[in-house]
């Protein structure tokens, strides 16, 4: 396995690179400028100038980007313009929020779009399935940000069980997870539902029914573990879609998550907090793909990621 995660990693770095260098250069061609934003409107020319010198942004593009990565490799994502705080220490205190609403988001469409969907594969054709589908269709056509403001009116402020928004307290990550999760579960309902059926067509099932098997365990012992091997890949790139994709869902709720930090620092020309979070996103991206790989191996035997000298050892 340590052989595996080697290569895993190094055919990581040329995309960690490409993602890094890409970011630079869409940053370094903004037409705002950090050192305008950040020595405020009322600033004279000349303290501009002394600014944009003083964090190097007079130098050509690609001493700027050597320098950075230069600095990245040792583990220095920089420090905030606006913050004044190093971004690392700004990443890690926003991250137990963002790993909470994830984890959280990621139960709720499982719990609710796995249920969903196995009801309605067993019941095909029935009104269960229909229901099941329906419901289904109403949750991808529903934007997140809208179910969110729904959720604050109808459970915050009409009848206030939850609180308004914030994350002093667990009560405050309910409804943020169901308006983040509601969507999802309604995909994974399609999937669990269109995958399971796929399984139940096979012949070793019908040979299982066939020997007299009950049907809760022909669905416990032979549908449910070949049909999840889809669901395990797209709970793993929820990760990172959670990290940048609600983002929406945070500011409604006033959520003090990675996404939301990331798009104040794209409104403020921060250019180290957006270089340290897309870089962070896209490591994310990469552990999750890594941990998918392990899990389904797990999962399903059938699935091999590592060389026989591996498994012997």
């Amino acid at each position: 396995m340590g052989a595996y995660l080697a290569r895993r990693l190094i055919q990581a770095i040329p995309v960690l690179i490409g993602i890094s260098l890409l970011t630079f250069f869409l940053i370094y061609y903004l037409p705002a400028d950090p050192a305008r934003m950040y020595a405020g409107p009322s600033a004279r020319a000349e303290t501009v100038e002394r600014i944009r010198h003083e964090l190097g942004l007079d130098q050509p593009f690609w001493v700027q980007y050597f320098r950075y990565i230069t600095r990245l490799l040792q583990g220095d994502l920089g420090f905030s313009y606006r913050k004044q705080i190093a971004v690392t220490e700004l990443i890690l205190s926003r991250l137990p929020y963002t790993l909470a609403l994830i984890g959280a988001a990621i139960l709720v469409e499982l719990a609710i779009g796995l249920t969903v969907g196995i009801a309605s594969a067993i019941g095909r054709g029935r009104w269960m399935d229909r229901l099941g589908m329906f419901i289904a269709l109403l949750g991808v056509s529903t934007p997140p940000f809208w179910l969110g403001l729904l959720l604050l009116y109808w459970f915050g402020y009409l009848i206030p069980i939850f609180p308004l928004g914030g994350a002093a307290s667990p009560a405050h990550l309910v409804l943020p997870a169901l308006a983040a999760g509601l969507g999802g579960a309604a995909w994974y309902a399609r999937m669990m539902r269109s995958s399971m059926l796929d399984v139940l067509a096979n012949d070793y099932v019908r040979t299982a029914r066939g020997k007299g098997a009950h049907e809760r365990l022909v669905i416990v012992r032979h549908v449910l573990p070949n049909a999840l091997n889809p669901i395990i890949t797209m709970a793993g790139m929820d990760i990172p879609w959670f990290i940048g994709g609600v983002v929406l869902v945070e500011r409604v709720f006033n959520w003090p998550g990675v996404g939301r930090m990331a798009v104040e620092a794209i409104e403020t020309v921060d250019v180290p907090l957006i270089l340290g979070t897309v870089i962070f996103t896209a490591v994310m991206v990469v552990i999750s793909g890594i941990l998918i790989d392990i899990v389904q191996s797990i999962v399903d035997p059938r699935i091999r990621h590592f060389t026989r000298s591996e498994i012997a050892h």
